[in-house]
């Protein structure tokens, strides 16, 4: 574990983050990152002994803050170099969204919920973290912010929104689990050229259902 792991601030957090190194996660930024993140602010009060579990938990809207481990594992899918542009897809608590900030990221989110927009809009704050967060319909993407070097989608649609694979930047990528309720496959979306584009599968999970429009 590296130094600022080990004497940071949080040590369930710390514990966290160990405990996914053991599961095999293997980026230290993202390690550390976990490591650095009190979770607990991004829940509600009542759950806050659950906190620190590798668990989903429930937000507000009938969405979830997820797993940690797939938190992690989807950030370390990115293989975000310092100084990124990456577009969040579902800000939902906030939570991976200080996970990319605590990466050097220059994070962009978009969230459909108005009421969570909100809340993670003032955890964040209240935490110093400062990405460009949207009240927005997340298959629009940001056009006006385009292109990303990686976008990462954290609700499941059944297949790719075309009009985000056109706001990557070639030789960007793009990390999504795809697929029905019923579960998903973790894809990372590459885009090698103008009009081509290679996927590759990377394990099972699930996701809430990513949703059109947006709503108070």
């Amino acid at each position: 574990m590296t130094e600022n792991i080990l004497q940071n601030k949080y040590p369930e957090a710390r514990k966290l983050a160990e405990s996914l190194q053991k599961k095999g996660i293997s980026d230290q930024r993202v390690i550390a990152a976990i490591a650095a993140i009190p979770r607990h602010e991004f829940i509600d009060e009542s759950l806050r002994e659950y906190a620190y579990l590798d668990r989903p938990l429930p937000i507000e809207k009938g969405q979830t803050i997820s797993q940690p481990y797939t938190v992690a594992y989807q950030s370390e899918l990115l293989q975000l170099k310092q100084g990124e542009k990456v577009l969040e897809i579902g800000t939902g608590s906030g939570y991976q969204a200080a996970v990319l900030c605590e990466m050097d990221a220059e994070v962009y989110s978009i969230e459909r919920f108005q009421e969570l927009y909100r809340t993670a809009k003032e955890t964040l704050n209240k935490l110093s973290y400062h990405p460009h967060l949207f009240f927005g319909d997340g298959y629009e993407g940001l056009p006006n912010e385009a292109p990303f070097d990686k976008i990462l989608i954290t609700a499941a649609p059944e297949k790719v929104p075309e009009k985000l694979k056109q706001q990557l930047k070639i030789g960007g990528w793009m990390v999504v689990p795809l697929g029905g309720r019923q579960g998903q496959k973790m894809m990372v979306i590459k885009r090698v050229s103008e009009n081509k584009f290679t996927e590759t599968e990377h394990g099972d999970f699930i996701f809430v259902p990513m949703q059109e429009g947006t709503e108070e």
